[in-house]
């Protein structure tokens, strides 16, 4: 649902064609075809209702279809119907809502629209490169790089330069980063916005790793993240086709300047910083964009004001906060881990998977495109965030798990081991967040034979080191084996406000 959420948002709020939605969100154009014809039948409009949520989309957009005999529809002349898509204004919704007048028992929108492609397909077609005014900004990485070297160690760092360029009027952007990773690569993109002051339609990157999930000539995967930016701009991103030199030539030739004219004259400097290099690439940047074509009046950056500029977008109030995305797997203490850091989820969701959003200062957790949970985010590895609102009341939702039932699993393996799990979840905040630690301990016996885990246990018990990597070491050191410090388990017992006793698990 969330992939034809992008569809109906390119299509009906950026107007953009088939064709670019179909390259932009990696589905085939029959499919986008079939999107907003179930869109447009279903009534519905952009932007969405807040209420409307994935199950009662996909309600709206998939009834049962009613099937017509192929024998009745009357298949279109594709000549025709190909002459007629070129003139202005003419499109393919167009083309069929007069087929299907004159045809009311034709063929449906997709089945049109799949067979005028098969039909075209036989053609002998190459794709010119006609740049609207503020439609496209073409960006990749040069081939060429930048040493950066290290004041303290004398090491030198080789720094990427990242390239963008308008369609239209040619205007550049470059700047130099650490590396090509995500962090950069979208960094690079906010940056550039910035300097344009404006939006294109289009964003056209180059197949890279980095923005590109799942490279393919007809149906590229791209980035959540980088999904994300596009829709916080309010901008389309189209790759670039595997193989095909003439969908990048644009930012080919751009790569080109950027590294004869300002690269090249770098070459002899030395840099020790990163700041210091994007200074003096800001400096000859001015120089490029300013200076007169040679065959056309005026310059990049006149064109741009005259040009681009004018046709492109405004940009939004704030800039594009960096986040990533990951699957995770709620457990059965109803957290998940990231980074090493465990977040509550509500628990009703154990064993689901969810999507998390990861920023440097939140967690959100998504459950079917719907927020389930929202925390502030913490870098203490091993440690728990829990809302209490997410645990459930005597576990009467999900009661398969219990301390109880871990307590009694323990003691199939013996009274030291069981005492063990005990001492274990009487130590968390909450007996959940103990969960993993004790599963891990029973898990043990399997690998090491029950005998020998009692035995890791008392030891561990004895020496008051209660936790999974302290019975984990026992046994892989063979510690278990060996003769007790002459201290007993039978240690007397502890009353305390905080400590809830054996009958807390019954």
């Amino acid at each position: 649902m969330r992939q034809i959420r992008e569809v109906l948002r390119q299509k009906w709020g950026l107007g953009l064609s088939n064709r670019r939605i179909s390259d932009s969100c990696g589905v085939s154009r029959p499919t986008v075809a079939e999107y907003l014809r179930r869109a447009k039948a279903a009534g519905l409009s952009w932007p969405l209702s807040s209420e409307l949520d994935d199950a009662e989309l996909e309600r709206k957009l998939f009834p049962p279809p009613p099937s017509i005999p192929a024998k009745e529809c009357a298949v279109p002349d594709w000549s025709v119907v190909h002459e007629e898509s070129k003139r202005k204004g003419v499109t393919m919704a167009l083309l069929w809502d007069e087929y299907k007048a004159a045809n009311p028992t034709g063929f449906q929108y997709s089945w049109f629209c799949e067979h005028y492609r098969r039909w075209l397909g036989k053609v002998d077609v190459v794709m010119r490169q006609n740049h609207r005014a503020g439609e496209k900004l073409f960006v990749d990485y040069a081939g060429q790089t930048m040493p950066i070297i290290d004041k303290s160690t004398g090491e030198v760092v080789a720094a990427q330069i990242f390239v963008a360029v308008l369609g239209a009027s040619n205007f550049t952007y470059a700047e130099a980063t650490w590396t090509q990773a995500l962090p950069d690569w979208i960094g690079s993109h906010v940056r550039a916005f910035k300097y344009l002051g404006s939006l294109p339609a289009i964003v056209v990157p180059d197949n890279l790793k980095s923005g590109v999930h799942l490279a393919h000539r007809y149906e590229p995967e791209l980035n959540r993240t980088y999904e994300e930016m596009g829709q916080h701009y309010g901008v389309a991103i189209i790759p670039t086709r595997s193989a095909k030199p003439r969908d990048k030539a644009k930012v080919e030739s751009g790569v080109l300047v950027v590294e004869r004219w300002i690269l090249a004259r770098l070459r002899n400097r030395q840099f020790f910083s990163l700041v210091e290099l994007n200074a003096a690439i800001a400096e000859l940047l001015e120089v490029l964009n300013n200076r007169p074509f040679k065959k056309l009046p005026g310059t990049r950056k006149s064109l741009f004001d005259s040009l681009d500029r004018p046709a492109m977008q405004p940009l939004p109030a704030n800039a594009y906060e960096y986040a990533e995305w990951k699957k995770v797997r709620v457990n059965i203490d109803y957290h998940v881990a990231i980074d090493k850091h465990y977040y509550s989820v509500p628990y009703p969701l154990v064993k689901q998977q969810l999507e998390a959003r990861i920023t440097t200062n939140t967690v959100e957790l998504l459950h079917k495109g719907k927020r389930v949970a929202s925390h502030r985010r913490s870098y203490g590895q091993g440690r728990h965030t829990t809302i209490n609102a997410h645990m459930p009341k005597a576990h009467r939702e999900y009661a398969e798990w219990t301390p109880g039932r871990l307590v009694r699993w323990a003691a199939e393996t013996g009274p030291a081991t069981a005492k063990l799990v005990e001492q274990i979840l009487n130590s968390r905040p909450h007996p959940q967040h103990g969960f993993r630690a004790c599963m891990g301990i029973m898990r043990l016996g399997k690998h090491y034979t029950t005998p020998r885990l009692e035995a890791a246990s008392r030891r561990a018990l004895v020496i008051g080191s209660c936790s999974y990597k302290s019975v984990e070491s026992i046994l892989k050191n063979g510690l278990d084996r060996k003769p007790l410090p002459p201290t007993t388990i039978d240690t007397p017992v502890i009353e305390h406000d905080n400590l809830r006793g054996a009958d807390y698990y019954h």
